[in-house]
């Protein structure tokens, strides 16, 4: 009776995972399936393969429209954000994580609630600051935005990690005459490889896909992120099926091969962000 109930058990969360897994995938291997069909095959035969693989959609794109722009400055307002605000909060979370002091706790559910906060709330005060500066429609105005994404995620992953580093380390290169900076820097940062990467690459993620902010703050062609340019293309593209798939391909696979990259990274710092502090 055991055995049979386990065995049940067994078939059920196999076939949960199994579920989970294709509605997952599936979208994702569709939408790269159509962009290498005809517009025919799309309508008559959504669910087969293509019947050829060729890549003259995607360069069709590239030469055509202006993509590789909107590749640039998606590339540029990602990258250049994540590593910056990843210092940051890098250095945020081990003080939080290797000293105490009065409102530590306090200032962590500070940092940790601004993940309640709606994007739309703030759009007033960003517009204002944005336009003061005299960043709006320019992509580096769109990356100072992005700094912020991401905080409340990164603190947390970022001070469990450097939790999970034994003090008796700091103790060691204080005794050793290693300063504060050393300590981080060559002891503690190298140690949480592993929550840095989950941070770097779910923060590099959300930039790359946000819309609302690259949409309000930026109006002219040559400063456009693929997720708005795409926006743009879709009533151009409502009956050339192939190349709206291909832009749509342009824009998940980025993301998607950097994670597949770091999926064991980011796996272990998920398993490892339990640590009780």
């Amino acid at each position: 009776m055991l055995k049979t109930k386990k065995v049940m058990t067994n078939v059920l969360i196999y076939f949960i995972e199994i579920f989970v897994i294709v509605i997952s995938v599936f979208p994702i291997l569709w939408v790269i399936s159509c962009a290498f069909k005809t517009n025919g095959e799309i309508l008559t035969t959504p669910l087969a393969l293509p019947s050829s693989f060729s890549f003259d959609t995607f360069i069709h794109l590239f030469r055509t429209y202006n993509f590789p722009t909107y590749f640039l400055n998606s590339l540029i307002a990602a990258t250049v954000s994540t590593l910056v605000s990843l210092l940051f909060y890098a250095m945020g979370a081990y003080v939080l994580a290797k000293f105490s002091f009065p409102g530590r706790n306090l200032l962590f559910i500070l940092f940790t609630i601004t993940l309640l906060v709606p994007a739309h709330s703030k759009t007033q005060p960003i517009f204002s600051l944005i336009m003061n500066l005299g960043l709006y429609d320019n992509i580096w105005g769109v990356t100072l935005v992005y700094l912020s994404a991401g905080m409340a995620m990164s603190i947390f992953v970022l001070r469990a990690g450097f939790m999970a580093v034994p003090k008796a380390l700091d103790e060691a290169a204080t005794i050793d005459g290693a300063g504060f900076v050393r300590t981080f820097w060559t002891i503690n940062l190298p140690l949480v490889k592993n929550a840095l990467v989950t941070s770097g690459i779910l923060m590099f993620l959300g930039n790359w896909n946000e819309y609302y902010f690259a949409s309000l703050l930026t109006v002219s062609d040559t400063q456009r992120t693929l997720p708005t340019a795409l926006a743009f293309f879709t009533s151009e593209f409502s009956y050339n099926y192939t190349q709206l798939f291909a832009a749509l391909a342009i824009v998940v696979l980025p993301g998607i091969i950097l994670y597949c990259f770091a999926q064991e990274q980011v796996q272990a710092s998920v398993a490892s962000s339990g640590i009780k502090g």
